[in-house]
């Protein structure tokens, strides 16, 4: 067992070169290898090196930061050198290593600013896990953003990947402190902040600079690669993201049959900025998605999914999962499922549980009142279903289906009736 815990410790040596060159025709792009000296516990001493490993001990990897060339493909100008978010980050910008970060610890934080990049008129937080969110959301401070993104779901929060778009204060990090995260990602940190979320000797705690100027990148583009298992790659454009005010989505209206279907309740205020935010937190999800979205905080994300129905079902039931965490957590300070486990040992009464679930129950996991997000089209309306049937009160999604008239029905049937827009493109993440 030893040797198996071993492994997650290892550095592994890397045979990638110290500089990578891509070539598109006549046009070539420079990259320079990134690498810290960092004292490793387990080496018994200062190391220099890149990333740990991969996406698993066992694989050699290597980050690159982009350093030179600029790049034009038709009318397409992807971004050029010196915009460096993660990839720039230095030994100064390490401000605590903990030890060599992996590939996985990078991504998530750098799917975080994907998301935060969206984000940027509030204080806002990004908790990510397996390079989906587990928790984003808006707050009045920070501190708030933080504790409204963790309580959305603190079972996956643990040990993940936190960006936040504010420095750190005092009792921001007092309140990041009190639980385990591998990541701690900001703009900067205020006097005493650092002090705090040094408590964790093993947390890396990361300045990314740029910060102040995430927002450029909501209209930059990057070459995207996808490598396939015979050595072959597809290689495509970045996506961006079209809706980025209220005034970008669109009507919900279909035509079937030579008749016409429009919505029947215009969005509120408050729904369309739900709208926007979740529209935002969809861009850095894996598709095929659904999530639920109430006052700027997710409330339930379902991920990755074979088919929409399902994975709409699924956000349900994580919704439901976390709130009744979350009530428990806020009542008795312990985890719902040790709650369960106590009183099946005797050690608690059933009553406790028997309350919980009580209000789960009417409240409906928190999702009445709640806006469901889309990534694609619903292809029949059980999906859109599932979402009237918790009590939402609005739907985005792009459009295009040859059933929209049946998801616009619905929404017009429900009592009381519940608002779409349309986004009018995809927001597919594989």
């Amino acid at each position: 067992m030893q040797d198996i815990k071993k492994m997650y410790r290892t550095i592994m040596d890397d045979h990638f070169p110290e500089e990578m060159k891509i070539s598109f025709g006549d046009q070539t792009l420079i990259y320079r290898k990134r690498a810290w000296k960092i004292f490793d516990e387990d080496m018994g001493g200062v190391i220099e090196k890149g990333l740990r490993y991969g996406e698993n001990p066992g694989q050699e990897a290597a980050l690159y930061e982009l350093i030179n060339g600029n790049l034009t493909l038709g009318n397409c100008t992807f971004i050029a050198p010196g915009l460096s978010l993660v990839s720039g980050i230095d030994e100064d910008a390490m401000l605590q290593s903990g030890k060599h970060p992996g590939k996985t610890n990078f991504t998530d934080i750098d799917n975080a600013l994907n998301i935060l990049k969206f984000l940027t008129k509030k204080p806002a937080a990004a908790i990510m896990k397996h390079n989906n969110p587990s928790g984003v959301a808006y707050g009045a401070s920070l501190a708030e953003a933080y504790d409204r993104a963790n309580m959305a779901d603190r079972i996956a929060a643990f040990g993940g990947g936190l960006a936040l778009n504010r420095s750190v204060d005092k009792t921001t990090a007092e309140l990041i402190s009190q639980n385990y995260l591998e990541v701690v990602a900001a703009p900067d940190f205020e006097e005493g902040a650092l002090e705090i979320l040094k408590r964790r000797k093993n947390l890396r705690i990361i300045k990314v600079n740029r910060m102040d100027k995430l927002e450029d990148y909501c209209r930059l583009r990057y070459v995207d690669f996808k490598c396939l298992i015979d050595g072959g790659i597809i290689v495509q454009q970045s996506p961006l993201n079209a809706i980025l005010r209220q005034e970008d989505f669109k009507p919900a209206k279909a035509v079937f049959k030579g008749k016409e279907y429009s919505i029947t309740r215009t969005p509120t205020e408050k729904e369309y900025e739900d709208f926007l935010f979740g529209w935002s937190v969809e861009q850095g999800v894996t598709s095929n998605s659904v999530l639920f979205v109430k006052n700027g905080v997710t409330v339930g994300i379902g991920t990755g999914e074979q088919d929409r129905v399902g994975v709409a079902e699924i956000a349900v039931l994580k919704a439901y999962t976390k709130y009744a965490d979350a009530l428990c957590f806020k009542e008795h300070g312990i985890p719902y499922k040790t709650l369960e486990m106590d009183i099946a040992q005797g050690k608690r009464s059933s009553d406790l549980k028997a309350g919980i679930d009580e209000k789960v129950k009417k409240d409906k996991g928190g999702l009445i009142g709640s806006v469901m997000i889309s990534d694609a089209f619903f292809p029949f309306r059980d999906g859109v279903d599932v979402g009237i049937k918790e009590g939402v009160a609005g739907i985005v999604h792009p459009g295009g289906s040859d059933r929209d008239f049946e998801s616009i029905e619905a929404c017009n049937e429900a009592n009381p009736q519940v608002s779409m827009v349309f986004t009018g493109q995809r927001a597919f993440k594989h």
